[in-house]
């Protein structure tokens, strides 16, 4: 989820794509770059750090100066650490390019690349796709035959844009699966990964759907999708800058929700195989003796990070059949362990940079094999272990984690099938359907967003209360405690979560005709029976029940209840990511109600890097 601009016209190039990224910089901030053209010849600057650091390389460039066309970017790393070196533009001979996605087949790409001649300065897979332009390019064809050629040889996921310096009049551009929008003004033409850059230019804004190759000057834009001239009809955009930003929500929390369906598949691009089927970890060194020798995994992490691990647990001692426990990395990092080099030491993070993670991790590496689960490629965390599953949910703005905790769900499921295939303790026909299961994934999840005018009725309904009970059971436990917290840290009420079966030990004495019960139910012969008994006990004392299932149209559960909400099923591993996704939507539309600052929640900060 890196920020593109592309510009030609009128005015100076550099400056509006400076000013484009700029809006974009929350979706990318580790290096930055330009490509302009100046006096006939492309001009690449790069830097490291967030985009002030570019900008202070053109501190001495003449204001008089015109650059007509121009692309640039700011990136959020998923090949290759940040450095200038893996900073875009990439260039290869006479194109310059930009990309957000993932190449999923670089490595073979770049190996059949390298016995042509060519020479790579990156780590990044966005380079291979400046060479195979140039090289197409070099073959004879058009610009536009070459970047048709180029889309052709790449699997994965991207939006490219591109210049060529011998056709300084035109961008190419290619979109599939990720982002992308031109925006035509009068004499002059801007392309973003985003609404947010393009209104300075325009309002008028073409978006790009999966598949699209295109060509735009001035005045002309040429699509084409499977061989086949098409038409996207211009769109008038109505938004002010900010909302522009924020992709038309309100907040960043609310927009990030509905991010999820798009950036779960960037978690699991190119990690499943479905021929055989099976799942490719390449970044994990884990060996299948290694693997066997593992006696014991231990899961460390903070706040929703913890919530993941809990999951993990189920996970692993599910398909793994290993003992695992979790724990809060704030005690494990002070408590005496009994760690020895048979265990696994897992730590999950969203940032990287958790200081008592960062402390955890350190300590079970002086004796134990170490691997991180983490969103940010190059952070702390990541440079403390052997190994690192990134969960590519690209930056999250909002205090409050929406998209990387499913995503590290998602990721931490993915390690699970994994280690149990090297393992060995994994069936085939389990795999297949976990397989499965993760492919339709982001379609169910889509379907499951349109819970969301139900639940913010029941916000409403709640919103003045002063304390909540979430109750949750075996896999989905943990979810009730992930919806406990969200609540507390937007909306400031008091909210805690319990395992249904600990009702009686304590929450019980709390439940009133004032206090909502939250229940996360997943769909299970023994677990929801016993759930629906706790339930009871809780009607009979005048509680309010909010119900979040994947069983449908259950009438005992309904009778009791005050409000349930049903969501898709899909399966047992992916029904506490699917069930998450109401509790994170109750607790922003809560947070709405009571009028507080939903993304910058008082007393929180996004990266804990303090004790």
């Amino acid at each position: 989820m890196c920020g593109i601009v592309g510009y030609i016209g009128k005015q100076d190039a550099l400056g509006v794509i400076l000013a484009g990224l700029e809006k974009l910089e929350y979706r990318g901030y580790d290096s930055a770059g330009v490509a302009v053209l100046e006096g006939g010849q492309i001009k690449v600057t790069r830097a490291l750090g967030k985009l002030a650091e570019l900008k202070k390389l053109f501190a001495k460039r003449d204001a008089q100066t015109i650059a007509p066309l121009g692309i640039g970017h700011t990136r959020w790393a998923t090949h290759g650490k940040p450095s200038e070196n893996n900073a875009h533009p990439h260039t290869a001979g006479r194109v310059s390019l930009i990309h957000n996605g993932i190449i999923e087949n670089y490595v073979e790409l770049r190996e059949k690349l390298q016995s042509v001649g060519c020479e790579f300065k990156s780590e990044t897979d966005t380079e291979i796709a400046a060479h195979l332009l140039n090289q197409n390019l070099k073959a004879g064809l058009t610009p536009y035959e070459a970047l048709k050629a180029t889309c052709a040889q790449i699997r994965g996921s991207y939006a490219f844009v591109a210049l060529d310096a011998q056709s300084p009049d035109r961008l190419l551009i290619a979109k599939n699966a990720t982002p992308i929008v031109i925006g035509m003004g009068e004499g002059e033409v801007i392309v973003a990964s985003d609404i947010t850059a393009v209104l300075a230019v325009t309002r008028q804004v073409t978006i790009l759907e999966d598949g699209d190759i295109a060509e735009v000057k001035i005045g002309s834009l040429h699509i084409e999708n499977n061989g086949s001239v098409v038409e996207r009809k211009p769109q008038t955009i109505t938004w002010d800058p900010l909302t522009a930003q924020k992709g038309g929500f309100k907040h960043f929390m609310l927009k990030e929700i509905y991010e999820q369906p798009q950036v779960i598949p960037e978690t699991f691009r190119g990690r499943i195989e479905l021929g055989r089927p099976g799942v490719s970890l390449p970044e994990l060194s884990l060996t299948a003796a290694e693997a066997r020798r593992i006696t014991r995994v231990v899961f460390v992490a903070c706040g929703t990070a913890l919530h993941a691990c809990l999951v993990a647990k189920f996970y692993f001692e599910s398909l793994v059949g290993i003992p695992c426990e979790a724990d809060y990395a704030s005690e494990f990092r002070y408590r005496s362990s009994t760690l020895d080099a048979d265990t696994l030491v897992i730590a999950v993070s969203q940032s990287g940079e958790t200081a008592d993670t960062l402390a955890a991790i350190e300590k079970a590496g002086q004796v134990a094999r170490t691997l991180a689960v983490c969103n940010v490629l190059g952070s702390s965390l990541s440079r403390k272990v052997k190994d690192v599953i990134y969960t590519n949910a690209g930056p999250e703005i909002s205090v409050a984690s929406t998209k990387a905790f499913t995503t590290q769900l998602v990721a931490l499921h993915l390690l699970a099938l994994r280690f149990g295939a090297l393992r060995g303790t994994l069936q085939p026909e389990v795999m297949r359907g976990c397989v499965e299961s993760l492919m339709h994934l982001p379609k169910v999840f889509s379907e499951a967003l349109r819970c969301d005018s139900q639940i913010e009725a029941a916000a409403k309904k709640f919103a003045k209360a002063r304390d909540f009970l979430f109750l949750g059971r075996g896999i989905c436990y943990p979810i009730a405690l992930e919806g406990a917290i969200k609540l507390k840290e937007i909306s400031y009420i008091h909210a805690e979560g319990y395992p249904a079966g600990e009702m009686k030990h304590g929450p019980i004495a709390l439940i009133d005709e004032n206090m909502p019960v939250v229940v996360v139910l997943q769909r299970s012969d023994l677990m929801f029976d016993k759930t629906l008994s706790n339930l009871r006990e809780v009607e009979s004392r005048n509680g309010k029940i909010i119900a979040i299932t994947d069983v449908a149209g259950h009438k005992a559960l309904q009778g009791v209840c005050d409000t349930v909400v049903e969501l898709p099923f899909l399966s047992e591993f992916m029904s506490p990511i699917i069930l998450t996704l109401p509790l994170q939507l109750l607790a922003y539309h809560v947070a709405v109600f009571k009028g507080t600052d939903v993304d910058l929640p008082r007393n929180l900060a996004k990266s804990v890097t303090v004790e």
